[in-house]
């Protein structure tokens, strides 16, 4: 891939003509509507069965919790086991998980576990798919992909909650839960019809190196790889452990089903996360991904409080609909007129404005207001769009699953840890100050990111 090519803008239409490519995204399509009606059936089917909030509040949180406990120790999977396989079985765990949660019977303790138990296998799940993007999209046509992705989610989440209320209303939990298993079955007949049988990236012979077959896989893939592998090879880290150590973290190796995988997943894991974030260049490109977000994830958390002390809480629903629909509104935008350098140019002024909507709130704006300052934040989150490109050349190809998968793990991680620092702050001062401290603080932090927003961040040393 040439700087050319990079520079070419893509269209939707070079984007859909991949085959491929409307594989994943109709699967990707059930899959985010099928977990939205998922967790609030779930948290329905908690407070039913407890009249609890609070364990009705955890039972909707616990589908985000695990990512932390994948993200960490099981990630290397996304590159050891065949895509399409990683894909299907997510499909089909969360089939069985949504049938024993529906009419098994279980106690609510025993559901829990359940959730986080198998959750911890969703970064894995969804890294394999994340990391075929690039295998498929050339050059822009990734990052445009990676739009279309992001404007799905936003769609898919809404529309999964308004059929995930209806359903309830009408047939229940149980029902409900039923539609997502329903979901996830035709998503597993799609992937398994659609998709070819690919490689895993970082199958290992039992000398250590990579097989042919991956090798061969990886010369076809449609970015610029070689540049980035020959840099990262220069500086020791296109393996796992470095040092001599492969990227599977051992010596050991087992065939099975014209895969080969050695060492312990959860030590290759550990290598590979220690060696990515020991990486300045992609260490600064996952924290451009994971603290502006962060920061609107703690707004996101403070709108029920803000809207209870104007009297009308009821109205949460909507403006947190319009943060989804700002950040569709933005990624489309950009992602479609954008060229590929003035996108990389809007990374850090889209980022550093993300926090002024938010610090409207001190004026205790109205519903209208709330909603337009919610789309407004949304829209600029589409500065991550001109980070996508820089991530996947920074990353070596052999565990670009594992790069996708701890991105995605770290965004779930710290959104999480924006809404306690929401919550600390909303302690301290009245919930709509809280939210336009948080606004200003996510500012001052893209301001700090900003070697790593700016295009030039990609000449940046590696090096801790």
């Amino acid at each position: 891939m040439t700087q050319t090519d990079h520079a070419r803008q893509a269209t939707f239409g070079e984007v859909f003509a991949v085959p491929e490519f409307r594989v994943l995204f109709g699967s990707f399509t059930l899959l985010v509507a099928g977990d939205s009606v998922k967790m609030l059936a779930f948290a329905a089917l908690v407070y039913g069965r407890t009249g609890s909030a609070g364990l009705s509040a955890l039972a909707y949180m616990s589908g985000f919790l695990p990512y932390v406990i994948g993200g960490t120790f099981l990630l290397s999977l996304a590159d050891r086991i065949r895509p399409r396989r990683l894909m299907i079985a997510g499909e089909l765990v969360r089939v069985a998980v949504c049938l024993l949660l529906g009419f098994a019977g279980l106690p609510v303790w025993a559901m829990l576990l359940l959730v986080v138990a198998t959750g911890t296998l969703n970064p894995v799940f969804g890294a394999a798919r994340t990391a075929t993007l690039p295998e498929l999209l050339p050059g822009d046509a990734f990052v445009l992909g990676r739009s279309v992705l992001t404007v799905t989610s936003a769609g898919a989440q809404i529309g999964g909650l308004a059929v995930g209320g209806a359903a309830l209303s009408l047939t229940g939990p149980g029902g409900a839960l039923l539609i997502t298993a329903a979901l996830s079955a035709a998503s597993a007949l799609i992937l398994r019809l659609g998709l070819p049988d690919r490689p895993p990236r970082a199958a290992v012979s039992g000398a250590g190196g990579p097989s042919r077959e991956v090798a061969e896989a990886g010369s076809r893939r449609g970015r610029s790889g070689t540049a980035a592998r020959g840099e990262a090879e220069t500086r020791g880290d296109s393996t796992a452990a470095g040092g001599g150590e492969t990227v599977a973290g051992g010596g050991r190796a087992a065939a099975g089903g014209g895969e080969t995988v050695a060492g312990n997943p959860v030590r290759a894991s550990l290598l590979v996360n220690r060696r990515l974030l020991a990486d300045r260049r992609v260490r600064g490109l996952l924290l451009c991904n994971w603290v502006p977000l962060m920061f609107v994830a703690g707004a996101e958390a403070l709108v029920v409080p803000y809207l209870s002390e104007r009297g009308a809480p009821s109205q949460a629903g909507l403006v947190l609909a319009a943060f989804a629909v700002g950040m569709a509104l933005g990624d489309f935008v950009v992602g479609r007129f954008a060229a590929p350098a003035l996108r990389e140019r809007l990374s850090l002024p889209l980022a550093v404005a993300a926090g002024a909507p938010m610090a409207g709130f001190a004026a205790r704006p109205s519903l209208a207001w709330c909603l337009a300052l919610a789309v407004l934040t949304g829209v600029c989150l589409a500065y991550n769009l001109g980070l996508q490109r820089r991530f996947v050349d920074a990353v070596p190809p052999d565990v670009l699953g594992q790069a996708f998968g701890l991105f995605t793990s770290g965004q779930m991680t710290t959104q999480g840890l924006g809404a306690a620092l929401a919550g600390a702050i909303a302690g301290l001062v009245p919930a709509h100050l809280a939210i336009a401290v948080i606004g200003a603080a996510g500012t001052l932090a893209a301001l700090a990111l900003a070697p790593y927003l700016r295009p030039q961040a990609a000449g940046l040393p590696a090096g801790r």
